[in-house]
């Protein structure tokens, strides 16, 4: 199989699916004088545009100014698998294992969040390829089994329409011989196009009145009577209340380097698939599917019908965002064979392209915010992976804190504290790469892998090989 995939990777871009589009925005201008504004939001993701949208929806008369080291979405926003969940905590057993006696409250947000997420792309008419298809966990092994039925009984106690299928039923959604049980939840989920949701979000805020800055990095902030100065290269901007909205790409506050590292999530794009294959691996109903391993993969048709495939995680040193490494076949190899196992029927279709993002990953696995100049100043982040709907969950009560508005939100747990200290550099990239290779090899070799994942659990990362 290695000479197939050395082949299928031959002619790949070594470049986001998402942004390779010719319809991409234009640039905006770079910062080049002095400004003032109300709010200052700090990066153009996902979080940085829902948090001007809701600004302007909310209080119209508000001053809103955007600024982005680079372009919209070229970050995180630009590059994930985009399977749309209503989850806010990273999933349901997330949620039940960190805030159990808020879960109600909390499934609760996060079907109103959906529901809010879903009427904005269609009352600003954004034409992003969403498909309301569902989500569909599967199980590989025994234990999949076991953690799916257990998802299943949160899924139903907390109102969800879910399914359970056996392998038979299973087949004939997917045609994947290593799935051996699914759970599809049906409501509130499918797949959409992460970087047209971004520029659309991005062209409502403009309509709303935004304005926007990119090349423009935050270079440092001081703190003044009237709120914060934020410098950029070649200006600044006087801002009565700023929002970090980086994610993982934040570099200036200690606070969050301390709590956040910077994961790498590889992803190959397929060339689209023919009619006979579309037929031969089934899927009609085009859920977005992904599997209940720790070191999981995930998959989702395009609109075009090629097939998104992920997993294989990484990390560099140093919280690194833009590794030259992720820009070549050889991270790759590993997650094409097991693209090729999952759909034996399409082995050997070319990959169009290949890239890696970056998950602002914490021990919580969830959104978190950190206060800075009492107040003036906050960060969103840490979403772990399931950013695309918590996005905006998460703007929305950054706007409130950073309005000090009182909302019942403000009151639950995940708003009150930060998520556990995580060693720096050496110890962080030794103590990640050794998680990876015990979750890589915990099957064949076990040994002091059981006492490596006892010691995660008691550290608050509970992962499963």
């Amino acid at each position: 199989m290695i000479e197939q995939v050395k082949l299928a990777l031959e002619d790949t871009k070594f470049t986001p699916f998402w942004l390779d589009d010719p319809n991409i925005p234009n640039v905006e201008e770079n910062l080049k004088t002095h400004i003032k504004t109300d709010l200052l939001i700090v990066g153009s993701g996902f979080t940085g545009l829902w948090s001007a949208v809701q600004a302007k929806e909310q209080k119209p008369n508000r001053s809103v100014v955007v600024i982005e080291a680079n372009t919209t979405a070229i970050g995180a926003s630009g590059r994930p698998g985009a399977i749309l969940s209503p989850s806010l905590m990273h999933g349901m057993e997330n949620t039940d294992r960190l805030f159990q006696d808020e879960m109600n409250v909390l499934e609760r947000l996060g079907k109103e969040n959906m529901d809010q997420f879903r009427r904005t792309i269609e009352k600003y008419n954004i034409e992003c390829d969403v498909e309301w298809s569902g989500e569909l966990i599967v199980a590989m092994d025994e234990q999949g089994v076991s953690d799916l039925e257990n998802e299943y009984k949160l899924y139903t106690q907390y109102g969800h329409e879910a399914y359970l299928l056996e392998k038979e039923a299973l087949q004939k959604e997917i045609h994947a011989p290593t799935f051996i049980k699914g759970l599809w939840s049906k409501q509130r989920s499918g797949t959409i196009h992460p970087a047209k949701l971004a520029w659309g979000l991005k062209r409502v805020a403009k309509d709303l009145g935004v304005i926007f800055y990119e090349h423009t990095p935050m270079i440092s902030s001081t703190s003044e009577k009237d709120g914060v100065r934020v410098h950029t290269p070649n200006g600044s901007i006087q801002a009565k209340k700023v929002i970090l909205a980086t994610n993982a790409f934040t570099r200036h506050k200690k606070k969050i380097r301390a709590r956040v590292a910077a994961i790498r999530d590889r992803i190959v794009m397929t060339e689209p698939l023919t009619s006979t294959q579309l037929s031969e691996l089934g899927w009609a109903n085009r859920q977005g599917i992904f599997d209940t391993r720790s070191q999981l993969n995930y998959m989702r048709l395009t609109k075009d019908n090629r097939i998104l495939f992920g997993g294989r995680l990484g990390y560099f040193y140093g919280n690194n965002t833009d590794p030259i490494y992720d820009k070549s076949p050889a991270p790759y190899v590993r997650l094409v064979q097991a693209l090729y196992t999952t759909f034996p029927t399409i082995a050997g279709i070319k990959i169009s392209h290949a890239w890696s993002g970056p998950i602002a990953l914490t021990n919580r696995m969830t959104v978190h915010y950190q206060q800075f100049y009492q107040g003036k100043m906050i960060y969103a982040g840490g979403y772990s992976g399931f950013g695309v709907t918590a996005s905006r969950f998460a703007a929305r009560i950054a706007l409130a804190i950073v309005d000090d508005k009182e909302i019942p939100e403000r009151q639950l747990s995940f708003t009150k504290a930060v998520p556990a200290w995580i060693p720096p550099e050496p110890f962080r990239w030794i103590g990640i790469k050794l998680t990876f290779y015990a979750l890589d090899t915990y099957k064949v070799k076990g040994g002091w892998r059981d006492a490596w994942f006892y010691l995660l659990k008691k550290m608050g990362l509970p992962l499963k090989p």
